[in-house]
């Protein structure tokens, strides 16, 4: 047997803004030490037996990301299925057992995971898992079932019918995020569990129960997976079959309306970190209540959420706020009024503002660059290649740059001219100029990029050769 993570990882966690924004989402973020959140869903999954390579299912913009992150922990063998758009976990899900099947895996089972859930009990997880493998080999679609420790709002939930084996239950009905009465009441009955979103079953078995009721997802994803290509080291789905599918979820698509439905209790320390409440809950509190992370200084501060990225904040007589500090962007909100978070992302998408999609710190495939200054006619950026990394060798019809090393060296390409680079040497490169950069030393390499002309944005980049394939066709 063998046991294939299925990691959902395709989100883009708006409720944790500005922390959390489109181009680099809360799963790929350090929240609360080393690993990111999806290193962690991996990190957490060893020392089960029969686990092997994940399948990671991502959107095209987050592709290098994510497989940079698998290599900082050790996971060499992983598929990248890239989703075209966004429609809802059924897609998804489809399309990772599709590949499955394809890949003709001998009895697969599939462990479909969120790359953004919190659960701080291992031990505990694991021996859920091992309770629903179990149940999944015999023909069941299996979900795990949180035990709730509050009445909470922000999940939905699972009713159970209890039996005389408590180590799985089944599921009577799923239920929609109830309000605060109604949750309370899910508490006191007893027979209520937060619905995690998290679940074990075997390919076939998922693909024939989803074409009982949703047979036009199955048949568009198979379509999409059929044409899909290759496309470095990532499995690019076919676009127009993908858009074609219906955007529901595998709660909508199937396990409501399935009878092979069985819940596995889990009660682990599970948390969804959907929102900076959640953060709160979980963070570790001073005397006062308050969660601090990074450099803050509080005097009467009480149940405040405060973290500071890179500089220092200093609070002084309020209680029950949230505060969240980077570079480019503060946000400062009542623990009663974060609902308003995504209102605020609708807002910057709709006036295009870059803080919507982007952090000041920007990651590429050869590495990342962050905006240091930015002014009329000019911006000063700091880049850092990664060993190895090349940027394109591309040309701007509206800016020139300035590169001076400031760490490392650099190969750099100037028209005609193939250059090395030391550290406080410097080129010019003129507008319309075709021009790359190069780290070929085993050592990081720290640029300080000074642009300058009448326009500079990212859409003012003609690629002619890219070795991470961005060239448009």
């Amino acid at each position: 047997m063998k046991i294939i993570p299925i990691i959902l990882s395709g989100g883009s966690g708006t409720r944790l803004w500005p922390l959390s924004r489109e181009q680099h989402p809360k799963q790929y973020i350090n929240l609360f030490g080393k690993s990111s959140m999806l290193q962690e869903t991996l990190l957490r999954l060893r020392g089960l037996s029969d686990i092997v390579e994940p399948i990671i299912i991502c959107n095209d913009e987050h592709r290098f990301i994510v497989s940079e992150q698998l290599k900082q922990i050790q996971i060499d063998k992983s598929t990248i299925l890239l989703e075209p758009t966004g429609r809802n976990t059924a897609a998804a899900i489809t399309a990772a057992a599709l590949h499955v099947i394809k890949m003709k895996i001998d009895d697969a089972l599939l462990l479909v995971l969120s790359a953004d859930h919190n659960i701080a009990n291992t031990q505990s997880f694991h021996d859920a898992i091992r309770v629903a493998v179990t149940q999944a080999q015999n023909s069941k679609l299996v979900v795990f079932g949180v035990t709730p420790t509050q009445p909470n709002t922000g999940y939905g939930y699972l009713k159970a019918e209890f039996n005389s084996n408590e180590k799985f239950l089944l599921v009577d009905k799923f239920v929609e995020k109830p309000n605060k009465s109604t949750a309370e009441k899910y508490i006191q009955d007893g027979r209520y569990f937060w619905n995690s979103g998290m679940f074990v079953f075997e390919p076939n078995f998922f693909i024939n129960e989803l074409s009982m009721f949703s047979k036009d997802i199955v048949n568009a994803i198979k379509e999409s997976c059929d044409n899909s290509i290759m496309d470095l080291d990532f499995i690019r789905l076919e676009k127009k079959s993908f858009e074609s599918s219906p955007n529901l979820s595998i709660d909508y698509a199937l396990m409501e309306k399935s009878k092979n439905v069985i819940m596995v209790p889990l009660d682990a320390d599970w948390s969804d970190l959907g929102s900076w409440t959640a953060l709160k809950e979980i963070g570790e509190k001073d005397s006062n209540g308050n969660v601090i992370k990074g450099d803050v200084i509080s005097i009467n501060t009480e149940n405040t959420y405060i973290s500071s990225s890179h500089h220092l904040i200093t609070t002084i007589g309020v209680k029950d706020l949230i505060i969240v500090d980077t570079p480019d962007a503060t946000l400062i909100a009542s623990q009663d009024s974060l609902d308003e978070v995504k209102n605020i992302v609708s807002q910057l998408k709709k006036e295009k503002r870059a803080e919507f999609g982007f952090h000041r710190k920007v990651h590429r495939p050869w590495g990342w660059y962050d905006t240091i200054e930015t002014g009329n006619f000019f911006q000063v950026k700091r880049l850092h290649v990664k060993p190895g990394g090349k940027l394109s060798l591309q040309l701007h019809h509206k800016r020139a740059e300035h590169w001076v090393i400031v760490k490392g060296t650099a190969t750099v390409t100037n028209n005609d001219q193939i250059l090395t680079l030391n550290e406080s040497e410097s080129t010019y490169i003129p507008l319309g100029i075709k021009h790359s950069l190069e780290n070929m030393t085993k050592f990081p390499l720290e640029v300080i990029e000074v642009q300058s002309g009448s326009y500079l944005g990212e859409d003012d980049i003609v690629r002619f050769e890219d070795i991470y394939d961005r060239i448009k066709k």
